[in-house]
């Protein structure tokens, strides 16, 4: 489907007027249905909330909700007035910042609308802060074209949230109902804001409208001080935009940098590693001539970046099978670049016998090969996962050698559409539909970025976006099954607790006494069993716990009165256990008729003070079975008693909690695992893939003999992009240390 309205492709960056108009109408008509989709979803939350309970606020919201949806045409019309206005109000047709209401004290709940407000429009502004970051500057472009002076952004995150404060102010809205509304109208708007912000920043693209991504944000004009809805500043002020740095801010742990100064300090450390790694290579003659780093040789010039960006243009969406053989092992995948580039240089005339490489362009093409290494081997990429990235080698090549902020800046569109894209096929074999679902859709988006990119980074953004809207589905999935896992681990925890107690509450009442086989194997099989059950359902403290507990004690108590010879003591004891002897068969899934049999057997077994006594042997400690890979992953470190561990990476491992992510490497192959579960029985954590899926059940002394055997680490609160440079410098590191 084509990207352009009608009329929109007739508009030139010559008529900025129009191009105005008929974005303005693009904004209009997605945007305008957004107030309608507030009250369905928000009516069912308040419905199961007195399905659940009896609370008067809950029915009133209820009824402001049924009163907001008769005015519902009311709320469109006024909304959608109010983002056509934005848009007048850019050109500079209206004066629309001034509040429509007469200044004065404002209402504590009033207030509280407005703060709502700013904080909505800090995480839209979050949310979508890079496609917002280039619409600005198209929109500064634009406003220059038009010979006006800059405004903000008309569908900038503080505009969306002004109109959506006026479009409901005269509503009267409970402190309970507001924040049920500011999260629908996030959501609505987040079903619309990734396709539109892509589409206007395409269409002013196309335009000629460039944003120039090197610039520093922090240079660019101050926004105005009030906002075209009312959004006033000073009760509810925009939130100022962050710096790249600051906006992707790492967790705790990364070794990321703060400032743009860092980062580019770090950065000329690595390419300084990289010079040397590449003349150690040329010096021990590692790669063959013919494949090497081109020198700068007399009578050879060097390639304009343009010239080279031409020739990884001819080649974007061809020779991915080259790439793919290189990420299987059979080259390194900078020298499959290497080798494409001069092909295609020779297929347009630049002979590679008289041009090289400069080393900024040696710098891009090395960087960009052990970045996709490093991802690969960081990460349990299967092998169409694999065909994916070796799709993305060429348009990356590209980016590296157009903007070097791709690996400097956190927030680049296009670092974060691979750390989407590492995230969605991590551990991902397709074998759900959902899986299956995930990665066509990464194969469909990258694709797109093959076919579509051509310097505007706008299209990595749009499908970065797009990759990690289909990534949130999946976290709730995972969400599900890590779950399920927990409560199948809490299970066995539990029934293995109850066994082991069972087993020995039965020892402690076996020893040194002698008993008759019916009544010993009647313990050990059918109470001992028992007793789980009601462990298990009632817990320890409950009556039916001593009732049990007190069975045995008088079963053992009457077979030693009749080893005495008690008599008719002795039949009216048993006869007084009668339901209770019964009731642990049934628990056995014997029926009324057997029970009775065996009640028949135990009198007579009891009625001759002769019979056969014996002293039962202790009844084995049961173990829990598990059906996991947890023994085999766990059999290198071997059982408690001999775990050779670290204790202060054990200690470590007990302050692990519940979200926290680490990496596991089986077979050569490094995956992320999430804590997920810590028992509240034995202290073992369950780790979990990103699909939610168990790999892992361990004490933290067993983790820690994974750390030291080499098969768990503890660096993976990093995202995919950033954990495979920090491997690449640590390669480099060492290859120079080497030296």
């Amino acid at each position: 489907m084509s990207t352009h309205p009608t009329g929109l492709a007739q508009v030139s960056a010559s008529d900025p007027a129009r191009l105005l108009d008929e974005l303005k109408r693009i904004a209009v008509e997605q945007l305008g249905a957004v107030p309608g989709g507030l009250y369905g979803p928000i009516e069912d939350q308040l419905h199961d909330s007195l399905r659940v309970g009896s609370g008067g606020g809950q029915r009133k919201d209820l009824m402001t909700v049924l009163a907001l949806r008769q005015r519902s045409a009311g709320f469109v019309m006024r909304f959608r007035e109010l983002v056509a206005r934005s848009f007048d109000d850019f050109r500079g047709r209206g004066f629309l910042g001034k509040p429509s209401m007469p200044m004065g004290l404002v209402r504590e709940n009033e207030l509280d609308f407005h703060l709502a407000g700013q904080r909505l429009a800090e995480s839209i502004g979050r949310r979508y802060q890079r496609p917002l970051e280039m619409l600005d500057l198209r929109f500064e472009s634009l406003a220059a074209a038009l010979g006006v002076p800059t405004a903000t952004n008309p569908v900038g995150a503080t505009r969306l949230a002004g109109a959506f404060l006026q479009t409901f102010r005269d509503a009267d809205i409970s402190e309970t109902l507001q924040p049920l509304l500011f999260r629908q109208y996030e959501q609505e708007l987040a079903k619309v804001l990734g396709e539109l912000y892509g589409r206007l920043n395409t269409e002013l693209a196309a335009k000629g409208f460039h944003a120039d991504l090197r610039r520093d944000p922090a240079a660019a004009p101050a926004a105005p001080a009030a906002d075209a809805t009312g959004f006033v500043p000073g009760v509810a002020p925009a939130a100022p935009e962050p710096t790249p740095t600051a906006s992707a801010a790492p967790s705790a742990g990364t070794d990321l940098f703060r400032t743009s100064a860092e980062a580019r300090v770090q950065h000329q450390r690595l390419r300084d590693l990289l010079h040397q790694w590449r003349d150690g290579m040329l010096g021990n003659q590692a790669v063959p001539d013919g494949q090497g780093p081109e020198r700068r040789l007399p009578g050879r010039r060097e390639l304009r970046v343009q010239e080279l960006v031409s020739v990884a243009s001819l080649l974007q969406r061809d020779h991915a099978r080259q790439f793919e053989a290189a990420l299987n092992g059979k080259c390194g995948l900078h020298e499959a670049i290497r080798e494409e580039l001069l092909e295609g240089a020779r297929r347009l005339g630049l002979d590679p016998d008289h041009t090289c490489l400069d080393p900024a362009q040696e710098d891009a093409i090395d960087l960009t090969g052990l970045l996709f290494e490093s991802l690969l081997k960081s990460h349990a990429l299967v092998h169409e996962s694999r065909r994916l990235f070796a799709r993305l080698v060429m348009s990356y090549v590209k980016v590296a050698l157009t903007d070097e902020n791709l690996f400097v800046r956190p927030d680049h569109p296009a670092r974060r559409l691979l750390d989407a894209l590492a995230l969605s096929c991590e551990s991902n074999d397709g074998a759900s539909p959902q899986d299956r679902e995930l990665l066509q859709r990464a194969g469909a988006l990258v694709e797109r970025v093959v076919c579509e990119y051509n310097e505007d980074l706008a299209i990595f953004e749009l499908t970065a976006n797009e990759l990690r809207d289909q990534l949130e589905q999946q976290r709730r999935r995972a969400e599900v099954v890590e779950r399920r896992s927990a409560e199948t681990v809490h299970g066995r925890e539990r029934l293995l607790q109850a066994r082991l107690q069972a087993a020995g509450v039965l020892a402690q009442r076996l020893s040194g006494r002698e008993l008759t086989p019916t009544i010993g194997l009647f313990l050990e099989r059918h109470w001992q069993h028992h007793l789980v059950q009601v462990l298990l359902r009632e817990g320890q403290a409950s009556e039916r716990h001593a009732q049990v507990m007190a069975l045995a004690d008088e079963l053992i108590a009457v077979d030693e009165a009749a080893a005495r010879g008690a008599g008719s003591n002795v039949a009216e004891r048993v006869l007084a256990l009668h339901a209770g002897l019964v009731e642990c068969l049934s628990s056995s899934g014997l029926d009324d008729q057997v029970a009775s049999e065996w009640m028949a057997g135990l009198a007579r077994t009891l009625a001759f003070p002769d019979t056969p006594r014996e002293q039962r042997p202790q009844p084995e400690m049961p173990q829990l079975a598990d059906d996991s890979d947890d023994t085999r992953l766990l059999r290198v470190v071997g059982g408690n008693a001999a775990l050779d561990f670290d204790p202060e990476v054990a200690a470590r491992m007990r302050d692990l909690r519940p979200g926290d992510w680490l990496r596991l490497h089986e077979h050569g192959v490094g995956g992320s695992v999430k804590v997920a579960w810590i028992s509240p029985l034995t202290s073992r954590l369950l780790l979990v893939n990103r699909r939610g899926v168990r790999k892992l059940v361990a004490s933290p002394e067993q983790l820690a003999g994974l750390v030291k055997s080499g098969q768990l680490s503890v660096e993976a609160d990093e995202l995919p992009f950033d954990q495979a440079m920090r491997q690449v410098r640590e390669t480099l590191g060492q290859a120079a240390r080497a030296a």
